[in-house]
């Protein structure tokens, strides 16, 4: 009987590790510096109508399911679930310590990550508004934020979602480069070049209409 409690205490604890990932702080979104046509910086996690650029922070929140860059699809079955169920993203700084004790610790158990860095005001203010403090190394794992480096913290986090304890990453792995937590962006496209005067008109407009082809349904679809 004891045996059995036991199991069952084993069992409701790793639902409630589990559920502390999935429900944890709200996780880092995508973050752009935008400049407006008057010179105003504002910050939104989302891109300016005019950019084509991807969102630079970590996944996490609505985009727990996206995978890692850096060669996720070579990535081993099982590293693959749970590196799109519960992505990595360690946000560091120069000459931290501590962020290169976190780095090793993620690259020695073979776990996919990104890195974001820190290192100008604009990242400090976005970090702020992300973890509510401006002080790395951050790790977020899924939507759960761990503000500091603590070795037996993370190894406890990273195993209850499920990361294998030994590396499992491929010999043709990459991992991606670290990137700026804020990617700069204008609010406004480049100004069009100036139009060519027009040229005097040579008699009477006429209007030219291309020809008109039947559009002819798939089989079996009708409109």
């Amino acid at each position: 009987m004891k045996h059995a409690a036991y199991i069952r205490a084993g069992a409701a604890l790793a639902a409630v590790t589990m559920g502390s990932l999935l429900c944890g702080l709200a996780a880092a979104q995508g973050v752009y510096r935008i400049v407006g046509p008057d010179g105003k910086v504002t910050f939104s996690d989302q891109p300016p109508p005019a950019a084509q650029a991807k969102p630079v922070a970590g996944a996490s929140g609505g985009s727990t399911g996206a995978a890692p860059a850096g060669g996720n699809a070579a990535l081993p079955f099982e590293l693959r679930r749970v590196a799109g169920q519960f992505p990595v993203t360690l946000y560091t700084g120069k000459d931290c310590s501590p962020c290169n004790s976190g780095r090793n610790l993620l690259n020695s158990r073979g776990i996919p990550y990104v890195e974001r860095t820190v290192t100008t005001p604009e990242d400090a203010a976005a970090l702020t508004r992300l973890a509510g403090e401006p002080t790395v190394p951050v790790l977020t794992i899924g939507s759960q934020q761990i503000k500091g480096y603590s070795d037996v913290q993370w190894g406890q986090y990273l195993d209850a979602a499920g990361y294998p304890k030994q590396s499992q990453l491929p010999a043709n792995y990459r991992r991606p480069q670290p990137e700026p937590l804020v990617a700069v962006q204008s609010a406004v496209p480049a100004a069009a070049t100036q139009a060519a005067p027009p040229q005097a008109s040579q008699g009477p407009a006429t209007t030219s209409r291309p020809a008109e082809i039947p559009v002819q349904p798939p089989s079996g679809i009708r409109f």
